[in-house]
């Protein structure tokens, strides 16, 4: 916190309270660009320090190992985190791929569709 009040441009950029993620765990996301674009899945995991999700069945690749001990070799199937800019929420309400929007009603700060503002 020392950091913060020596340099004051580092506060207005990483804010003083807890940050909210855009993209959750659970929530149902379309590809927006890359091999996979269109494709629909839902959330496994974010990876929030390197900007990157995990969802299943999406940027998948082929793994080619060599059988050790007790693992057995053969060609198998990778599901990679991608950027966290390919790809965009689906709305609960109007079914749509839409951005994220912020809205504080009292001491609750709320995830809002950008397209029907409906809370997420």
């Amino acid at each position: 916190m020392q950091v913060f009040q020596k340099l004051p441009h580092l506060r207005r950029r990483f804010g003083k309270g807890k940050n909210m993620q855009k993209i959750k765990k659970g929530d149902n996301v379309q590809i927006l660009s890359g091999k996979d674009r269109g494709k629909t899945g839902t959330v496994e995991r974010v990876l929030s320090k390197e900007g990157k999700v995990l969802v299943p069945g999406v940027n998948i690749y082929k793994r080619h190992l060599k059988s050790r001990q007790g693992i057995e070799g053969g060609i198998v199937d990778l599901v990679k985190p991608m950027d966290i800019s390919n790809v965009a929420v689906i709305c609960t309400k109007c079914k749509k791929p839409t951005r994220i929007g912020f809205k504080v009603e009292g001491e609750e700060k709320k995830r809002i569709c950008k397209k029907c503002q409906a809370i997420l």
